[in-house]
């Protein structure tokens, strides 16, 4: 399966937030890729839906995820301890064409299916110790569009939107973990299930 990309000429957008570095490729893979790679991973992934505990009560994460590596190093977020998968054929062909405009090579991708507008994912901010110092994270979608909000730590009113379309690729580097969050919203609209691609170097 070949790759057929707009952006590795460097052609993004930098969103305009202090404190951080954060770059938008909106047609980082070609429309017919995205949609191939969109049904590939919804009906080959192993997705998994783990528990989670708030202020005490356990409930169901809001979303199916999963875990896949080039090794077997575990990663911990909100109390979840995931166990990786072996990178996929499809991740590995990902994983070579995002390496060639980021600076790092990727050694895992934490994976989300958002099945309706009720899958969310709450404000946080990928700072876990597992990922070093100023982390880089490479988000892809793929699927329905949707909400990406962002907002800085220490001023409230710095907020900042973007809606992640199908086939983009959202580059969070720098900064941008240890000062601002950022978080997938609910809706109430109609909405068809989105696949969101995070690559990171988890140590």
């Amino acid at each position: 399966m070949s790759l057929p990309l707009f952006d590795l000429q460097g052609d993004y957008i930098q969103l305009d937030m202090i404190d951080a570095d954060v770059r938008y490729y909106p047609h980082f893979f070609s429309k017919n890729m995205a949609e191939k790679l969109f049904k590939t991973l919804k009906n080959t992934i192993k997705w998994q839906q783990d528990d989670i505990t708030v202020f005490g009560k356990t409930y169901p994460q809001p979303r199916l995820t999963a875990l896949y590596a080039n090794n077997d190093n575990a990663y911990t977020y909100s109390n979840i301890t995931m166990k990786p998968n072996p990178f996929t054929k499809e991740l590995l062909l990902i994983k070579k064409e995002l390496e060639k405009v980021c600076t790092i090579s990727f050694t895992s991708c934490l994976l989300n299916l958002y099945r309706d507008g009720q899958d969310s994912n709450g404000w946080h901010s990928d700072n876990e110790k597992e990922l070093g110092h100023n982390p880089i994270i490479a988000s892809c979608s793929f699927g329905q569009a949707r909400w990406f909000h962002f907002k800085h730590k220490n001023n409230k009113n710095l907020k900042q939107k973007i809606l992640l379309q199908p086939g983009s690729l959202l580059l969070m580097q720098g900064k941008t973990q240890e000062c601002w969050l950022h978080q997938i919203p609910k809706t109430q609209k109609k909405v068809e299930p989105r696949i969101n691609l995070t690559f990171r170097l988890i140590a």
